[in-house]
């Protein structure tokens, strides 16, 4: 019933910054706690931030304290990332997620709908 669609990875230089978007469609997330997650090559995907249906509250993995920004703009249906002070550590597939349930769901196993990723490689 809700397709995401994430946009705005890219190639980036270590040290540089990008914003990544998250387009809902099919009805009005704006009552859905939302997030970010992210896998590199052989790992399992790992939770980045997350954001509650109003924009209230946000939360972040230790990795993104004070570098990323979570954000939402619930009339244009649209989730972002400001992603700044790249790392190549931070080169992934990232995903952006929605849940009908709360803020504290946010959880790889737990989340209602996915988008299909958008590649973020930091080059050194």
């Amino acid at each position: 019933q809700v397709q995401l669609v994430e946009s705005g990875g890219g190639l980036v230089q270590a040290g540089g910054s990008l914003r990544l978007s998250c387009a809902a469609s099919g009805r009005s997330v704006s009552s859905y706690a939302m997030g970010w997650f992210r896998q590199a090559p052989g790992k399992e995907r790992e939770f980045v931030a997350a954001i509650s249906g109003s924009g209230g509250v946000t939360y972040y993995a230790d990795s993104a304290k004070g570098r990323f920004t979570i954000s939402r703009d619930n009339a244009k249906n649209t989730m972002y990332l400001q992603m700044k002070s790249l790392k190549p550590e931070g080169t992934a597939v990232y995903y952006c997620a929605a849940t009908v349930r709360s803020i504290a769901a946010m959880r790889s196993d737990g989340m209602d709908y996915w988008g299909k990723g958008t590649l973020v490689t930091v080059s050194l």
